[in-house]
């Protein structure tokens, strides 16, 4: 199925991967929600649809809490009779990478819109090389953390092939339990059973023959950074989740620069995570919303 051409939207399926990926991954601004299997996997979640705006344009459709909103992950289109429709269809656009922001910020505050930093939004991204060697004394206690789990659990660790599904779904299954939500279980699931159509890879760890914790994701910013899409871990093993964090690190390909942990969703508990790795820097993504006498 190919993709309609605006003011025409439908619902992303897999017909479609052969016009989104790589081209998404592709984009230079490595933003982790614009990936095929990203949009594929949460597509119920926020109702994706997908419109071709121009041979280069791609606008994407969704509805979060009740209100519409689009990405355009190409940029705006030159028209601007186009992006007023969006707008007049939908409650504001978010996911603008910061170069499109830059480029287009004079253009949509003369239309009458609001541009601004999304920062709950923003993609974490960290040197693979940092999250695989934890150098200095600010990585002192995830150092310990993960020698306290080689020196005290019978392990192994291996690349997720398409045998090892099952046991990552026990963990995801396990991980799902121990929860009062599902999280983004369905997600994850699909992810598993799909990752070999999806192109997603990962690392799996067993803890005394049990298996106990997994990572999954794909490449962004053109091979140049790794999006962990996905990561589960089960029981009361200590360390265990610096321990996969680093393993994983450490088995990825050298050429990937970055590792994208994607964003804290303006959750304190998740912030104050992933700040204590010390991201190197952050994918910035923007908010583009319309004034108080457009509403």
């Amino acid at each position: 199925m190919s993709i309609p051409r605006f003011p025409e939207f439908a619902p992303i399926s897999f017909e479609m991967q052969p016009s989104l990926h790589p081209d998404l991954a592709l984009q230079p601004d490595g933003i982790s929600e614009f990936t095929f299997a990203n949009l594929y996997l949460f597509r119920h979640t926020y109702g994706y649809q997908l419109s071709s705006l121009t041979d280069e344009h791609l606008a994407i459709s969704g509805t979060k809490e009740g209100k519409r909103f689009f990405m355009l992950p190409c940029g705006l289109p030159d028209d601007k009779g186009i992006v007023r429709e969006l707008f007049e269809e939908h409650h504001y656009l978010k996911g603008l990478a910061e170069r499109f922001a830059d480029a287009s910020r004079v253009t949509l505050e003369r239309m009458g819109f609001n541009v601004q930093e999304d920062r709950d939004n923003f993609d974490y991204l960290y040197l693979r090389s940092a999250l695989e060697e934890l150098p200095g004394r600010k990585y002192h206690k995830k150092r310990n953390l993960i020698r306290a789990f080689v020196n005290n659990y019978d392990y192994s660790e291996y690349p997720i092939r398409k045998p090892d599904a099952p046991k990552a779904l026990r963990i995801l299954e396990r991980w799902t339990e121990q929860r009062d939500d599902a999280g983004d279980y369905k997600a994850a699931r699909e992810a598993l059973e799909y990752m070999r159509a999806l192109k997603l890879s990962g690392y799996l760890v067993e803890v005394e023959g049990e298996p106990a914790a997994y990572t999954l994701g794909e490449p962004v910013a053109k091979g140049r950074a790794f999006a962990v899409h996905f990561e589960k871990a089960v029981g009361d093993y200590k360390g265990i989740y610096q321990f996969i964090n680093r393993a994983f690190a450490a088995v990825l390909p050298k050429h990937y620069v970055y590792i994208n942990r994607e964003q804290d969703l303006g959750d304190p508990g998740m912030r104050q995570a992933k700040m204590t790795y010390r991201p190197s820097g952050f994918v910035k993504k923007y908010i583009v919303t319309k004034t108080e006498t457009q509403s």
